[in-house]
């Protein structure tokens, strides 16, 4: 059996559009956001986001913001 090399990018469009058939597009996304990398440096951005805090201070913002009318 012969088959036909194709091109890369022309696999990928296939593949994603039978992804976006089977599982409908939402279900797609979230598949293929598995396989992306993230960017920034959340250790950094943690760091910054909770420096001088206390785990109770967190909890309680959350709290806040979980009981907080939409």
């Amino acid at each position: 059996m012969i088959t036909e090399i194709k091109p890369l990018a022309e696999i990928n469009q296939q593949a994603i559009r039978l992804l976006y058939q089977e599982l409908g597009v939402v279900n797609a996304v979230r598949f293929l956001r598995q396989f992306t990398v993230g960017f920034g440096d959340y250790t950094r951005e943690r760091d910054t986001l909770f420096a001088n805090k206390k785990l109770e201070d967190i909890i309680n913002e959350i709290e806040k913001k979980q009981n907080k009318p939409s």
